[in-house]
């Protein structure tokens, strides 16, 4: 996704803004062992690129990458303490690089681990097809870009979700078989609402009265579009 320089340096006035050349594409690969871990806390950051992230793994975590700026080598590292691991994969520097810049992150997740999933991304895609997981807490932070958030599935347990956007598209589809309790703010934008009905300052369906897992999501938009839907 080619994004305008001017719109990241609104958003992160930190970062350093570069053009360097690019090469051949290079494609990495890591795998992490659950080994005695009994919960799971993943941080990601992605300053520019397309993030993917989804089950479909035995591993705790099997990770995919491509890119054609070698300094741009994911940085990733891991630990395990007292049963819980923890697991951080970071774009190298607060430097964003942009031309015909080729940088994707494909990342699959155990989903009988409980797991808390913290993301920073500063511009571009990113596609979160989590619903299978056995989700604890989900925090978005995004600048420009598109966020497409699936939590089909069926849940495990009650569980919490905080989007924060700046400039873009979000959209969050939520499953019909667990209880929904939705916020949804923005500045400048459209916020469209499908499946749950008005109560008051929130958005709620007929399960969230009931028993059975709770989902509740906190959607924050600063310019552009919000999008919840539950099927």
């Amino acid at each position: 996704m080619r994004v305008a320089p001017v719109l990241i340096a609104t958003f992160f006035p930190a970062c350093t803004i570069s053009t360097m050349p690019t090469g051949p594409l290079q494609y990495d690969s890591q795998a992490i062992d659950r080994g005695t871990a009994e919960t799971a806390k993943i941080h990601l950051n992605m300053g520019a690129g397309d993030l993917k992230v989804g089950s479909g793994t035995q591993k705790l975590l099997a990770a995919y990458f491509t890119y054609n700026v070698p300094s741009l080598k994911p940085e990733i590292r891991s630990s395990t303490s007292a049963n819980v691991a923890s697991i951080s994969i970071e774009q190298p520097s607060s430097r964003m690089h942009f031309g015909h810049l080729k940088y994707e992150w494909d990342l699959r997740l155990n989903d009988s681990v409980p797991l808390d999933l913290d993301v920073h991304f500063g511009a571009g895609e990113a596609n979160l097809d989590i619903g299978s997981l056995a989700l604890r807490s989900v925090t978005v932070d995004m600048g420009v870009g598109q966020l497409q958030m699936d939590l089909r599935g069926t849940p495990k347990h009650d569980y919490t979700v905080n989007v924060h956007g700046g400039v873009g598209e979000a959209v969050v589809r939520l499953p019909s078989n667990a209880g929904i309790e939705a916020y949804a703010s923005g500045g400048i934008g459209e916020i469209s609402v499908h499946g749950l009905t008005r109560d008051g300052g929130r958005w709620v369906n007929e399960a969230f009265r009931g028993a059975g897992p709770k989902i509740r999501v906190r959607v924050e938009g600063g310019v552009g579009q919000i999008k919840l839907n539950a099927e």
